[in-house]
């Protein structure tokens, strides 16, 4: 009777992970201020399109690995974000929005690839925000870096991926 029990403690996790599509569409556009996400494309993180959209803003339900994390993306930081998750160079020619209003379950402050906390990596799990990106990083200097300032703060200052948090709690 034990093994079954197991088994079942076990499974629930991924039980509980496992989305229908009209449930993944549902979370991605929580990401979003309506106006965005009534227009919006979703897509899954193996870049299967779940509904089509027209006004160039991608949303995305939260990704497997990081719990509840919903985001849309305009094309600025869809592009950059493709460059992020495949630790490749990033190229932007425009400033780029990104919406978060869920919030997040963390992430380093000092480094784009940390995949959990550690004692110098300076994680941050952030309520609802938005993010923004700029075509030239050392037009950020001077803002600052901490999450706790109360306002915006640049995230992975000094890398290519630098951006600015902007939470909106």
């Amino acid at each position: 009777m034990a093994a079954p029990a197991l088994l079942l403690a076990a499974l629930l996790p991924a039980l509980a992970a496992a989305q229908t599509r009209d449930q993944m569409v549902a979370e991605a556009l929580s990401a979003a201020p309506a106006t965005v996400a009534v227009h919006a494309t979703v897509m899954d993180w193996e870049q299967n399109v779940l509904r089509e959209g027209t006004n160039g803003w991608t949303c995305f339900p939260s990704p497997p690995s990081i719990g509840n994390a919903p985001m849309c993306f305009d094309e600025p930081w869809l592009e950059w974000a493709h460059a992020w998750m495949n630790q490749q160079p990033v190229a932007v020619d425009r400033v780029g929005v990104s919406y978060m209003l869920q919030g997040d379950d963390g992430s380093s402050n000092t480094d784009p690839f940390a995949e959990g906390p550690t004692a110098d990596n300076h994680w941050v799990v952030e309520g609802p925000h938005i993010m923004v990106i700029v075509p030239d990083v050392a037009a950020l200097e001077g803002l600052p870096t901490d999450p706790s300032a109360g306002g915006p703060y640049v995230m992975w200052k000094g890398t290519p991926y630098a951006h600015v948090m902007i939470p909106v709690h």
